[in-house]
């Protein structure tokens, strides 16, 4: 099968903080990778990131802090599944429980995570 990489998009609170996930969206997370299996695909791996606030941004030889541009909606986190096509990625990545943002779902190129799981 294919692998995508699903990029989670959330709003930020001001000055680029983390805005407090309710119990039953951090529930639902937790819940996804047995939903995605489910609907025929699996999960092989996430990840969560800080805050943009903690980003360090590196512009040819200028190094800066904060994220490379401003903006309402930060990357949030992103986790990397198996599909059996795009259409596929898109129903499984549709599941991806969210507050006020959105996720984008990419195809990846040239690398196979499939041994990085069991």
């Amino acid at each position: 099968m294919a692998q995508y990489a699903i990029l989670i998009y959330e709003r930020e609170a001001e000055g680029g903080q983390a805005a407090e996930l309710p119990p039953e969206v951090l529930a639902a997370h937790e819940a996804l990778p047995g939903r995605i299996t489910e609907k025929g695909g699996k999960e092989l791996g996430g990840i969560a990131l800080e805050p943009s606030a903690t980003a360090t941004t590196i512009r040819g030889d200028l190094v800066t802090d904060g994220p490379f541009i401003e903006t309402k909606e930060a990357l949030a986190g992103v986790f990397v599944i198996e599909a059996r096509d795009l259409d596929h990625a898109i129903e499984l990545a549709r599941m991806t429980p969210i507050v006020s943002g959105g996720v984008e779902v990419r195809p990846l190129l040239g690398l196979d995570f499939s041994g990085l799981t069991s």
